[in-house]
């Protein structure tokens, strides 16, 4: 799913200043950013495709940054455009930031929020969210990012309403995506939007790819976590609490278990996670239940008392609601994927052992992370400590709605906007 605002009327009627011109988009690179996430806007924007009916953009290339700029694999570009040219764009194009640790330049920055003074949309394509926060763009606006980052986002940037499960938010002037292919979704979008349906399929039959893909993040998440709470006491709860999935217990018996009230363990919980603490135990729940119909022959029933959940329509409620789909649904649609001939296998992991079955990402923005194990299963899962599990475990953080034991909708985050029915987008509150 994705998030297709329709703006709020400020944005809607806002104009472009008269130097800048609709048609002109700046892409605006940095050194040290990933090559794949860059090329996304060079394509889409800088070929001339009328031939095929794509109506032509024209494409500024801009070093953020004095050049020459050196990309992941250690090439070195040099960008023909500085920042000024960033004054005659209707649309500039973040396509990466190259650490989501360290601050962009001051005078990257102060060029985007004077273009965004200025009447142009500003776009985020995956960690390049980073550089709009920091631009202070993304303020109290809804925004998404990569889900191996989102928890970050949102803990470095509170005022930020960050949706880990979306493909791309688009709130008018503002529009962020996830990583990687979530940048050519929004490309596109960006080409519907201004150009319609046609013109937008048409470039999608061009690139070999899907003009509107449905569903969202979901897919993907897995444990990861900000790598701020891997030392942290809170750590041990959580690698506890991921041991005992297939037990019923609430966010009050893992405050417990940290000697803090539920106020201060949900306040500490956030503060470190950016999530709240019963939004992550149903997300863990889902993600044990998703690894278990994928890997058994459990029943769905007996998969929900495995993952901790007191009956089977907790279960497909949280879960539809997590993946778009029933529990029976995506196993037969799973299986359906699968090389023929391969057999679910009981194994300990697939018990229900989330211990033995956490995946660990490294590396840095620049490189992207790989979807779950369980959506790969001939890459193995390495067996870790339970510090390391705990470390890798509370960053994956969709904004859940409702209690794992009762089913009740009163855990959902205020700033999570509702889906709407169309594929591919989703309608702002």
């Amino acid at each position: 799913m994705s998030h297709d605002s329709t703006a709020a009327p400020e944005a809607a009627t806002r104009k472009l200043s008269g130097r800048r011109r609709k048609e002109i988009v700046a892409v605006l690179l940095f050194s040290g950013g990933p090559i794949f996430e860059s090329s996304i806007p060079l394509s889409v924007f800088g070929i001339d495709r009328q031939d095929a009916g794509v109506p032509r953009y024209r494409l500024l290339v801009c070093g953020g940054e004095d050049g020459p700029l050196r990309t992941t694999g250690g090439l070195e570009l040099s960008a023909p455009h500085g920042l000024e040219a960033i004054s005659r764009a209707g649309t500039v194009v973040v396509p990466a930031w190259r650490s989501i640790t360290s601050p962009p330049p001051d005078d990257a920055l102060d060029a985007l929020r004077r273009a965004h003074e200025e009447g142009a949309r500003i776009v985020g394509l995956c960690t390049g969210a980073f550089v709009l926060a920091a631009a202070g763009l993304l303020d109290g606006r809804p925004a998404t990012t990569h889900w191996m980052y989102a928890p970050t986002l949102a803990k470095r940037y509170p005022s930020v309403h960050v949706d880990p499960r979306e493909l791309f938010v688009d709130d008018g002037d503002v529009l962020t995506s996830a990583g990687t292919a979530a940048g050519i979704d929004l490309c596109l979008h960006i080409v519907r939007t201004d150009h319609g349906n046609e013109a937008a399929g048409a470039l999608a039959r061009r690139l070999v790819v899907p003009p509107r893909r449905s569903g969202g993040q979901e897919r993907y998440l897995d444990r990861s976590l900000p790598e701020e709470i891997g030392a942290d006491p809170l750590a041990e709860v959580v690698a506890w609490a991921l041991e005992h999935l297939h037990e019923q217990f609430d966010v009050e018996t893992l405050a417990a278990r940290a000697y803090m009230s539920r106020r201060t363990f949900d306040r500490r919980f956030r503060s470190l996670t950016g999530s709240a603490p019963l939004q992550w135990l149903i997300t863990q729940r889902v993600l044990q239940a998703q690894r278990l119909l994928e890997t058994s022959d459990y029943s769905v029933d007996e998969v929900a008392g495995r993952c901790g959940f007191r009956s089977p329509v907790a279960l497909r409620g949280h879960f539809r609601r997590q993946l778009g789909s029933s529990p029976a649904a995506y196993r037969a649609a799973y299986r359906a994927r699968r090389p023929q001939g391969e057999r679910p296998q009981d194994t300990e992991a697939a018990q229900g052992g989330p211990a033995s079955g956490m995946p660990g990402h490294g590396g840095h923005p620049g490189q992207q992370g790989q979807p779950p194990a369980s959506l790969h299963p001939e890459h193995p899962v390495p067996l870790q400590s339970r510090r390391t599990a705990a470390a890798s475990s509370v960053g994956s953080s969709p904004a859940m709605s409702a209690s794992a034991s009762t089913g009740s909708d009163n855990g959902r985050e205020s700033y999570v906007p509702s889906r709407a029915s169309l594929p591919g987008q989703r309608s702002a509150t």
